[in-house]
């Protein structure tokens, strides 16, 4: 891989040398993410006794959750608060989450008695069992959705040649698919052969590494200021064109809005022929 040129007004900070912060970072979380989601229909009826229907409906829904919620975590790292804080925190959070749910596994006060050969003896989890588990479910989920998509936008943003920017995101996503196949083959393995606490325990772990390597390459990222939010300018636009909903069309510029905006940004001009 070439490195980044750097010319004498580009940033020192980005390029190559933050690909395997970066590229670690994403293995780590996603090798979490698949450790403790894959298997949870399962882990949810064997050891909370749930029923497989509600067992099915919980996991829909962590997964509705981790394929919308992303689209959040985007907007607050692009608009109010930054990509590495909101990594940062995700990862954090996540890693608190996989411990909880970890703890639900090891500890048998967390957790309803075993069923025995009689599975209408089984008794279901407590209101307080119930609660931990949900909210280990959440902050786990919560914690994917701040970094599926954000740390992709945030090594995209450390180069500046179109070419370096593409070579990194194939080597991104080889790295979550492969980190992706490991967790279905090997952690689940280990959660159905072995324990459950030493499968959501190895999630926590590569939670950890995940976290740690993207700390540690925190000097040298080139981070973006955040733009302030997309739908403040459109609310702009919209205010604009109802208020002048009656003025004639002019082709002078000067007749349009052309004032300073959130984070001193103007409204584009869409009166040339750009778009014809």
């Amino acid at each position: 891989m070439d490195a980044e040129p750097q010319s004498s007004g580009a940033p020192k900070k980005g390029g190559w040398v933050t690909f395997p912060f970066l590229i670690g970072t994403m293995a780590g979380l996603t090798l979490a993410a698949g450790g403790w989601s894959n298997n949870i229909i399962v882990y949810l009826i064997n050891e909370f006794n749930i029923k497989s229907i509600d067992a099915a409906q919980i996991a829909n829904i962590l997964n509705g959750c981790m394929a919308l919620l992303p689209i959040i975590g985007a907007i607050l790292a692009d608009s109010y608060l930054g990509s590495f804080i909101v990594i940062s925190v995700s990862s954090l959070v996540s890693m608190v989450g996989i411990v909880v749910l970890t703890l639900t596994s090891t500890l048998d006060v967390l957790k309803p008695k075993p069923c025995e050969n009689d599975q209408s003896s089984c008794i279901g989890p407590s209101k307080a069992q119930i609660g931990i588990l949900y909210a280990s479910l959440a902050l786990s989920t919560m914690g994917v959705a701040g970094t599926r998509f954000t740390l992709a936008a945030m090594g995209a943003d450390q180069f500046t040649n179109p070419k370096h920017q593409r070579v990194f995101l194939n080597w991104h996503f080889f790295a979550m698919y492969a980190a992706m196949f490991v967790s279905m083959v090997g952690i689940v393995y280990i959660q159905d052969n072995v324990s459950w606490g030493l499968g959501f325990g190895l999630s926590g772990a590569a939670n950890l590494v995940g976290l740690a390597a993207f700390v540690l390459g925190s000097r040298y990222y080139l981070l973006l200021k955040p733009q302030g939010s997309p739908f403040t300018q459109l609310a702009y636009v919209l205010v604009a064109a109802f208020r002048k909903r009656k003025a004639l069309f002019s082709l002078k510029i000067e007749d349009y809005c052309q004032e300073p905006q959130s984070g001193g940004t103007k409204l584009m001009d869409t009166t040339t022929n750009n778009f014809k």
